[in-house]
């Protein structure tokens, strides 16, 4: 058996992509219990989408002001913003 340390050490060594194509690979292998939850379900469609077209997400800058809140800049720790 592998210990789990082991495989999320490995994990965090794949690009971005490839850490999350593994991590939807696990969701969908979860139990199909989970496919009822709308929530995961959202997940697995936005999941999908931007694995067919990246270009089809948001920037951080974009994500608060398509939720309509405060600008980037409020995103902040220490007075520093957290997005470039």
């Amino acid at each position: 058996m592998v210990a789990l340390g082991g495989i999320g050490a490995q994990a965090m060594l794949l690009s971005e992509s490839e850490r999350a194509m593994v991590a939807s690979h696990l969701l969908e292998s979860l139990p199909s219990g989970l496919e009822n939850d709308e929530g995961m379900a959202e997940a697995l469609r936005r999941d999908a989408e931007m694995g067919r077209d990246p270009a089809a997400g948001m920037t951080p800058k974009e994500t608060p002001k398509a939720f309509g809140r405060r600008s980037s800049h409020a995103i902040e720790q220490d007075g520093r913003s957290l997005l470039p």
